[in-house]
Order: C-alpha cells, then structure tokens, then sequence
C-alpha cells in the first residue's frame, strides 16, 4: 500500500526553536492599529524618469486589492504595479509602490479617494519597483488579552531569537484562509484545473467564514455558478472571475485561465512555501537548523548570493566564525527551474520534500518558467534586529507591544509564534 501523504502546508510550528521557553499566548490584531509594518527602502527616488513613486499608508485592505485599486486608479494594466513586498489586509502598514506612467507625473491625476489608502509622498523614478527592493520591515505590534507579566517570558524568547536568529518559515498568511494555497498551486502546476476550482471555490469547514461566502460555496458545489457569483463577496477578486467565466459556460481550464497573475503568482509561491516549510521542519527537528552540512548551499545575508559547503568550508574557521555572527545561513529550496540546487543529502532531502506534492523538477520546470516563478534559494534562519518591548494599556485593555526589524521575506507572524506558542488566526479578507 502506498503510504498517505502529508500535504499539510506546515504553517504551524512543528517544533519551536524556543520549546523550552513559555508562550505568552494572547491574541493578535484585536484593532489595525495593533499591527503596524513599514517598509525600509532599499534605495530612494532620483526624482525623474517613467515610474511614479508612491509611499502609501493602506488599512484594512490586501496588497492584490491595492494593487487593483490603484491599476483602474492610473488607467494602466496590473502590470505597471509594482511593490516590493506583500503586507497584511488587518493591519496599518506604509510601503512604497511604483506605476509605470510614460510622461506623466503624480500631478497629472486626482487624489485617491478611498479611506483605506493614503498617499504620504509622491516621486518619480526610472525603474519598476520589484520584489524584494527593500531592506526590511520594521514592525510594531500589540498582544491584548495577556497579563502584564507575560512581557518577562517575552523578553527571554526574543534574547533567545536574537542570540539565533528566527527561522525563516513562510506564515501562515501565505497560505491562506482555507489553508490549502499550497494545493491550487500544485493542481495549477499540474494542469489539473477541477481540482484548482473545487480548491478555491468548494464547500470548506473552516472558522471565520462568513455566512455570504459559506452560501457561496454550497451554490457552487450545487452548480450555480450564478449563485454563487451573486453570494461571493466583492472583496473576493479571484473567486468572483472564476464564477463569472464559470457562469458563462467556460471550461474550468478556460475559467483557470482567468486568474491574473499575481493571484496566480500567489498560489506557486504557496506551493514553493510549503515545501521550504518542510525542509525547515526537518532542520529544527535534527537541531541543525544553525548549522552548515556538507551539501547545503550557504546563504550570505549581505547580498543573497549562495555558495557550496564542501568538507574544505566545514573546516574553515572563517565560514565557522561567519555562521556564529548570522552573516550566513543555510538555505532551503524555493523550488523553480532557475534555483540552484544543493548536494549530496541535501539535495535528496528537497527532492523527497517536493515529492510529497507529487512533482518534479520535471514536472514543474515549463509551468513555473511560463508563470514566471523562477525559483531561488532562501535562508532557514533570519536575523532579528532594533528589539524592543514594553506593555501598556489603552481604553482597549492591556497589551503587551513588540517592535523588531527583520530582513525582507520574513514574516513577523513567525516570530510571534515563537513568542506566543499559538497560531494567529487569520480572516476570509487576510
């Protein structure tokens, strides 16, 4: 009998790195205001070129919804958006985005007239502002619903974290409400496109549904795509193009078809997600999660640039004294057809890990190259920087607040699991 596969996406810890210390508990984002991120540029506007720049404070809005916000805003394709991070919908966070706008400037268009977005400044620039043009978040975030006291049991872990560093898991964000982002990507990268719909849209039993999206979902499993589109809330970008081409008689591959593509860029990446995940279980599990192994691929954090661990870098004291200052790290698999690939047991260890999802490197080499998701290698571990802790309280209660800058990529929802010792819960609109 082939044995049951584990197709979980490993949001949640496994293992810790602080199991030995207490979580804190507590619950998070109560208030927007308890979760405050903003980006710290890589580089500034030189005040010229093709590429508006906008330095945005957003509130209780997602980056795809921003992003067509302002793409139907600036009359221009989603495309000619770009940003350097995805930020999260229940928050407060102030980033930078770019519109590629030839021959015009900020003044040539209105206001934005939406509560949830406000523009701080405004700039021109020559390039597209990408993935990863940043050097970090700093983030500033409330835990209500804990003792006071609790901030000792913080401090502990967040030396801890420092000492470490943090591992380097992907969210639970990135997966989704429903939890299975991971699963549309695989069923997108195999061309299984029922098993993508019935993903996205089918009946789920999960807390924090609406009763609009529940009602939703059961019109869709009945086959009423009308219905459904009709239930659907209009927040829900995606689901409501697939029951629109689904309500027009389109052929599920045809309705697939309709997912843009940084929708479609958040289902593989998810995918990409949940294996990293894996590979990072198995190091804290191993206790190797601070160590070099022959085979790994050694991530330099200064400029992300990898290279090979061999017995000759095991035996260099100079690698030895890189690693224990965190300017280095091992590195897992973001898998892609451009990724470097490790060695030796390394490397049969990413492939068993991608073979849980019943792919290949084969399989998934033309998918990925035609929804551009190149693939890269990602360090297991991450510095954590600028701490600070204090608690308070407000007309709401008391918190316990945590400030902290991590390098771009890494998610603060994993640093207050290790802190917390729970899984923040997230919403149908996160």
């Amino acid at each position: 009998m082939t044995p049951a596969k584990d197709l979980s996406p490993h949001a949640q810890p496994g293992v810790y790195l602080t199991d030995d210390l207490p979580g804190i508990g507590g619950l998070l984002k109560q208030r927007d205001d308890d979760f405050l991120v903003e980006e710290i540029p890589a580089y500034q506007p030189c005040g010229q070129g093709e590429h508006i720049y906008l330095f945005v404070q957003k509130k209780g809005l997602s980056t795809q919804n921003m992003v067509q916000m302002l793409a139907r805003h600036f009359c221009v394709p989603l495309s000619a958006v770009g940003y350097a991070g995805l930020k999260d919908r229940h928050a407060i966070t102030r980033q930078v985005v770019s519109i590629h706008a030839p021959g015009k400037v900020p003044e040539d268009f209105p206001s934005i007239k939406d509560d949830r977005i406000a523009v701080l400044w405004s700039d021109l620039h020559t390039n597209k502002l990408r993935r990863g043009h940043l050097l970090g978040n700093r983030f500033s975030i409330r835990v209500r619903g804990v003792a006071l006291r609790a901030i000792f049991d913080a401090k502990k872990t967040l030396a801890r974290l420092e000492a470490l560093g943090v591992p380097n898991r992907v969210g639970p964000q990135r997966f989704g409400l429903l939890g299975n982002n991971h699963l549309v990507g695989r069923a997108l990268l195999l061309g299984q496109h029922q098993e993508a719909l019935d993903l996205i849209l089918g009946p789920a039993e999960v807390p924090g549904l609406s009763e609009a999206n529940t009602h939703a979902r059961a019109c869709y499993a009945a086959g009423d795509f009308a219905g459904a589109l009709e239930a659907t809330p209009r927040t829900m970008l995606t689901e409501q193009r697939l029951l629109r081409a689904l309500a027009q008689g389109r052929s599920p591959k045809q309705a697939c078809a309709r997912i843009d593509p940084l929708a479609l860029g958040f289902y593989i990446s998810a995918t990409q997600s949940a294996i990293f995940n894996r590979i990072l279980d198995g190091r804290l599990s191993a206790g190797t999660l601070a160590q070099l192994l022959p085979g790994d691929l050694a991530y330099k954090h200064d400029n992300g640039a990898v290279f090979p661990i061999t017995d000759a870098e095991l035996a260099d004291p100079d690698v030895a004294r890189r690693l224990a200052k965190g300017e280095i790290a091992p590195s897992g698999p973001i898998w892609g057809p451009a990724m470097p690939r490790a060695a030796l047991g390394i490397d049969q260890a990413e492939l068993a890990a991608l073979a849980t999802l019943d792919l290949t490197p084969e399989r998934i080499d033309l998918p990925m190259r035609t929804a551009d998701a190149p693939g890269k290698r990602r360090p297991l571990r991450v510095p954590i920087t600028h701490t600070d802790l204090e608690a308070g309280g407000d007309e709401h209660g008391l918190y316990i607040r945590l400030a902290f800058d991590l390098p771009p990529g890494a998610y603060a929802t994993v640093v207050m699991q290790e802190i917390m010792k729970t899984n923040p819960q997230l919403d149908e609109h996160t």
